[in-house]
């Protein structure tokens, strides 16, 4: 049995680049290049790279884009398509859900 390790992340939780290079296992100069992709976004580009703060959802798109990279060969700009990507299938998803609620209503 293999036992699994995760983080919990609050949605208001904030990572500074430090916290997320920590936290992602990556350099900075990986997590930059994530930015000049829009894979991840500073909270204020006004700030200098070392006052940056990152809203908790960077570290599931950094993780993803691991994944992405490692499993699948991916490379970058590949990555940041897929995760483009999948963010538009959850928004579908979501504004679904009320449609599926009226079907199911319906066939009641």
């Amino acid at each position: 049995m293999e036992a699994l390790a995760g983080i919990i992340l609050e949605e208001d939780a904030l990572f500074s680049l430090e916290d997320l290079c920590r936290t992602c296992a990556l350099p900075a100069e990986e997590l930059l290049q994530m930015v000049d992709e829009g894979i991840i976004e500073p909270l204020d580009y006004q700030q200098t790279t070392t006052q940056w703060q990152f809203a908790g959802e960077s570290v599931v798109r950094v993780r993803t884009v691991i994944h992405l990279q490692q499993d699948l060969g991916v490379n970058l700009a590949g990555a940041a398509l897929a995760v483009e990507l999948l963010d538009e299938i959850k928004v579908l998803r979501h504004n679904l859900k009320p449609i599926q609620q009226i079907l199911m209503d319906v066939k009641e």
